[in-house]
């Protein structure tokens, strides 16, 4: 089971940064993928980076650079840091969770997923907005 709810999404402009948290309420007992994904308007949804349960991370070739994902297991919360930020970045951004991903299987979402596919389970959303 999972819960995920997130929150830090905003308007800021080019070149600057946000912070997006997602409070995560995980029950499993094996491997999973937590990360976060993006849809712009008239886009298909994509990953953008996601951290497996070992703590690997992978990212998007897009925000490679300049965004981290990072989380705090005290406080149950994934973050995703996002800096040098462009127009190009205005999305809505979702926290997700596949709690049955085998070992070593994350970084597909943050390379590949276009929409389709794997077993997410999706948080509520929260847009970012990037002027120029």
């Amino acid at each position: 089971q999972v819960q995920l709810e997130e929150s830090g999404g905003g308007s800021v402009e080019s070149g600057g940064s946000l912070r997006l948290s997602c409070v995560a309420s995980l029950t499993t007992r094996g491997g999973y993928c937590i990360g976060w994904f993006r849809q712009a308007p008239g886009k298909e949804r994509e990953g953008v980076a996601v951290i497996d349960i070992d703590g690997t991370s992978s990212y998007a070739d897009s925000v490679k650079g300049r965004f981290t994902i990072s989380r705090d297991n005290a406080k149950n919360t994934l973050y995703l840091q996002m800096n040098t930020l462009s127009p190009e970045d205005t999305a809505m951004y979702y926290c997700a969770a596949d709690l049955s991903a085998p070992p070593g299987t994350c970084a597909w979402y943050s390379r590949e997923y276009r929409g389709t596919g794997g077993a997410l389970t999706w948080g509520q959303g929260t847009l970012v907005t990037v002027s120029s």
